[in-house]
C-alpha cells in the first residue's frame, strides 16, 4: 500500500496541472479564431464570419499566450495556398463607363471656378482691356501656361468682336469650341493595350516617386480587367521599399499576377524581362511595368530606363509608355516631364490628383509642351478613379 501511494498522488498532481491548463488554451483558441481576417465564412470551425479585404493574418503556429492582444504581435501574410485562410478577396471592378459618369461629376464640382469665371467675364455689358486682363489671369492661374493664354485670348478677342451683343447662352457655346479646340480632339487618345501576332501589348509606366506612380499601375489594371483583358504585372521598381509588395496587393485585388524579385535593388531590366517573358508564355493581352522614379541624376535615370527598354524589347515591342504626373505639382509637374521625354519617348500622359487642388489648364500646359496627349485622368484615392481622358466632356464639366 506504501509503495501504491506516490503513483497516486503523482497521478492527482499531473490531472490538477492539465485542469488548469485547458482554460487558458481555450482563451488562446479564442483570441485566434475570432481575429479579424482568420475567419472563414464556409469553416465551422472557426465560426464563420467575414473577411476584412485589408486585415493582418496572424499564421496559426504563431499561438498568442493567455493574457496578450494579437494586435501587439508581429503579423505575416499567410500562403495563397494556406488551408482555410484567404488574405486578399478578388474585387469586380466598375465599368469603364460608369466610372467615366463618376469622374466627370467630380470634374464639375473641382474646377467648375475656371469655367464659371471665364463665362461671367464674357458674358460683361462691356468688354474692355481690364476685362481682358481678368480673363488672361484667370487662365494662367488655372495653369494653363502663358502660349495657351495668349493663344486662346486672340481667338476669344475676335469671336467677341464679330459676335458684338452677346446672350450667356452664345458666350458658353463660344468658350467650349475655343477650350476644345486647344485641348486639341486630334490627338489619339487610345490605349495601345490590344495583343499583335503571338505578343502581349507592354505597356511601361515611369514618373517620379510620389506621384501615385505604382497606384496607378494598379488602377489602370482595374481599367483594363474591366475590359476583359488578361493581364500580368511586373515589379521593376526594386529600390524603393515596399514597392512590389504594393504592386502584388493590387494585382491580386483583381485576380492579376505580378512577376516581383524578392531580393531588394535586384536589377530591374531582370525583373522587367522576366515578367515580359511570363506574360509571352501566359499568352495574356497586356504586361505593364512598373518602373523606379528616382531623378536624382538625369543621367542615372537614363541609363537605368533605357536598359529596361532595350531589355524588354529583346522579346516584344513596347506598345505604350505612360509618364504619370501629378496635377498639383503645376510647373515642376512640367519640368519633370520635359526630363522624362529626353530620357524615353513618352506615348501618353496619366495625369493624377486632378481634384480641388489642382487646376483643369494643366491639361492643356502638357499637351503643348510635349505634344504628347493626356490618355488617362485620376480624381481621387479611390480604386476606380481613373478613367481614360476625354476631350469633350473635360470641357463641359469645366463649364457647368
Amino acid at each position: 500500500m506504501n509503495d501504491i501511494l506516490p503513483i497516486i498522488l503523482s497521478i492527482v498532481a499531473a490531472l490538477a496541472v492539465i485542469g488548469g491548463l485547458i482554460p487558458v488554451l481555450l482563451k488562446t483558441r479564442k483570441n485566434i479564431t475570432q481575429y479579424p481576417g482568420t475567419r472563414d465564412a464556409n469553416d465551422p470551425a472557426t465560426g464563420g464570419g467575414t473577411l476584412l479585404e485589408d486585415a493582418p493574418v496572424v499564421p496559426a503556429e504563431r499561438n498568442a499566450p493567455a493574457g496578450v492582444d494579437l494586435e501587439d504581435l508581429e503579423v505575416t501574410d499567410v500562403p495563397d495556398d494556406a488551408a482555410g485562410l484567404e488574405t486578399i478577396q478578388v474585387e469586380t471592378p466598375l465599368p469603364v463607363a460608369g466610372r467615366l459618369t463618376r469622374l466627370r461629376e467630380r470634374l464639375v464640382r473641382s474646377n467648375n471656378i475656371l469655367g464659371k469665371g471665364l463665362l461671367a467675364l464674357l458674358s460683361s455689358d462691356k468688354i474692355d482691356e481690364n476685362v481682358w486682363d481678368e480673363v488672361e489671369e484667370t487662365l494662367l492661374l488655372a495653369d494653363l501656361g502663358t502660349e495657351p493664354t495668349m493663344q486662346l485670348v486672340d481667338a476669344l478677342r475676335e469671336r467677341v468682336k464679330v459676335l458684338g451683343t452677346r446672350t450667356p447662352e452664345q458666350v458658353k457655346a463660344m468658350l467650349r469650341e475655343e477650350l476644345i479646340k486647344l485641348v486639341d480632339p486630334t490627338m489619339d487618345r487610345a490605349l495601345r493595350t490590344d495583343r499583335h501576332g503571338d505578343k502581349p501589348a507592354i505597356v511601361l509606366v515611369v514618373g517620379v516617386n510620389g506621384v501615385g506612380k505604382t497606384t496607378t499601375v494598379g488602377k489602370l489594371a482595374r481599367v483594363l480587367v474591366a475590359e476583359d483583358k488578361d493581364v500580368l504585372l511586373g515589379a521593376a521598381d526594386t529600390f524603393r521599399a515596399a514597392a512590389a509588395e504594393q504592386l502584388a496587393t493590387w494585382g491580386q485585388r483583381v485576380g492579376v499576377p505580378t512577376v516581383k524579385s524578392d531580393i531588394d535593388g535586384a536589377d530591374p531590366a531582370s525583373v522587367a524581362y522576366d515578367a515580359v517573358k511570363a506574360g509571352i508564355e501566359q499568352e495574356v493581352d497586356v504586361v505593364m511595368i512598373d518602373t523606379a522614379g528616382r531623378l536624382q541624376n538625369k543621367t542615372g535615370l537614363m541609363d537605368e530606363l533605357g536598359k529596361v527598354k532595350r531589355v524588354i524589347e529583346k522579346l516584344a515591342e513596347v506598345d505604350e509608355v505612360l509618364l504619370v504626373l501629378d496635377a498639383t505639382t503645376g510647373q515642376n509637374g512640367l519640368n519633370q516631364a520635359r526630363v522624362f521625354s529626353e530620357v524615353v519617348n513618352i506615348t501618353g500622359i496619366v495625369l493624377t490628383k486632378l481634384d480641388g487642388t489642382a487646376k483643369g489648364g494643366i491639361v492643356v500646359a502638357i499637351q503643348k509642351s510635349l505634344g504628347v496627349p493626356v490618355k488617362l485622368i485620376g480624381l481621387g484615392e479611390g480604386a476606380d478613379d481613373l478613367a481614360p481622358f476625354e476631350v469633350e466632356g473635360f470641357v463641359d464639366a469645366l463649364l457647368n
